[in-house]
């Protein structure tokens, strides 16, 4: 199973990042505008809760638009979320989202189990155009989380 790792060191407390990483709605400013990203359900922000609900149409390729329910699993506040998908484009997705204080930073790891659907057959025909596609989401969120916690002439939010 491809397994996914992205880390980033962000100017700001873990309390401070989690706030902004657990609430649903910040998706839409993390996700690259390419992949016509919109939240369904919930309507409101929210926390992140073990068992939340989370559903959205994206277009992760070719602009073809799909719905993606998300639910998350498993939450220790400040610390660590997982969240896998139960409808969606792949066969198993497992994202795990780790935030670790270190002095005044935090250390920020997110770990992606994921597989494609129809076996080696979807690994064949999609499986590097779908690696390169989580590449380019994870350097899109690391540029805006760049912008909005690690540049000082930008407010960060609290």
């Amino acid at each position: 199973m491809p397994v996914f790792e992205a880390n980033q060191t962000i100017n700001a407390r873990a309390e401070i990042v989690w706030k902004f990483f657990s609430d649903p709605a910040i998706l839409s400013v993390i996700t690259p505008p390419d992949m016509g990203f919109y939240i369904k359900f919930p309507l409101k922000s929210i926390p992140a809760y073990a068992g939340m609900i989370i559903k959205y149409k994206v277009s992760p390729l070719f602009s073809i638009p799909l719905q993606w329910v998300t639910e998350i699993t498993h939450v220790e506040e400040n610390k660590f979320f997982v969240d896998i998908q139960l409808k969606g484009p792949f066969k198993i997705w497992h994202h795990q989202h780790i935030f670790k204080n270190v002095e005044e930073f935090t250390e920020m790891t997110d770990i992606l189990y994921y597989e494609l659907p129809f076996g080696h057959l979807g690994k064949w025909v999609a499986g590097r155009l779908v690696r390169k596609r989580i590449n380019h989401i994870f350097k899109y969120r690391e540029m805006m989380v760049n912008r909005i916690f690690n540049n000082p002439s930008e407010k960060r939010p609290d």
